[in-house]
């Protein structure tokens, strides 16, 4: 079995800060709270909500559940929304070679 779903949001959280280059601040920001409060989410002080899950996923225009199944699917996603979807070498747009 995986790593438990709170331990995986804060590697989540961590990856999406690292590829985007946002600090706590600026995390704490979207959320509304203080920096404090996201450095004690990101240690495992204070937990994630789910309301803050849908908040981060809105803010980098990612699929909650995207978010939610872990750091390497959710900057997948990230890297499709800024990039558009992937094209395999030798592929145009659509599939089409």
């Amino acid at each position: 079995m995986g790593m438990p779903l709170a331990e995986q949001v804060r590697v989540t959280v961590a990856a999406l800060m690292h590829a985007t280059g946002e600090s706590q601040a600026q995390v704490a920001g979207v959320l509304g709270v203080t920096q404090g409060q996201v450095s004690r989410r990101q240690s495992g002080a204070a937990a994630w909500s789910l309301g803050d899950c849908e908040a981060l996923a809105r803010h980098w225009r990612i699929g909650v559940l995207d978010f939610l199944a872990g750091p390497t699917r959710a900057c997948e996603a990230l890297a499709e929304e800024r990039n558009g979807p992937a094209v395999v070498a030798g592929e145009r747009p659509g599939g089409a070679r």
